[in-house]
């Protein structure tokens, strides 16, 4: 048994049908954008997790006053059928 229940004779006929309706070019690309798309992430993450450590404010925007203030509103709805 291959993975998941799958054989390997037919993990490798979808692999050549992949192939064959995409291209091995376009395969290359898909894979490298997949591969840096991954790398950023990873990136971002670390940074992230460096300002949360170092006491940083991340996700705050500049001249964000809205920190220990409660604003009470009321919410209506108006139906179309009112108009």
């Amino acid at each position: 048994m291959g993975v998941g229940g799958i054989s390997p004779w037919s993990l490798i006929l979808i692999l050549l049908i992949v192939v064959l309706l995409f291209g091995t070019k376009k395969l290359r690309n898909i894979g490298g954008d997949l591969g840096s798309a991954i790398k950023n992430f990873k990136q971002s993450m670390k940074e992230g997790e460096e300002e949360a450590k170092s006491g940083g404010e991340a996700g705050k925007l500049p001249g964000d006053t809205t920190e220990g203030q409660v604003i009470e509103a009321k919410a209506e709805h108006k139906d179309k059928s009112e108009s």
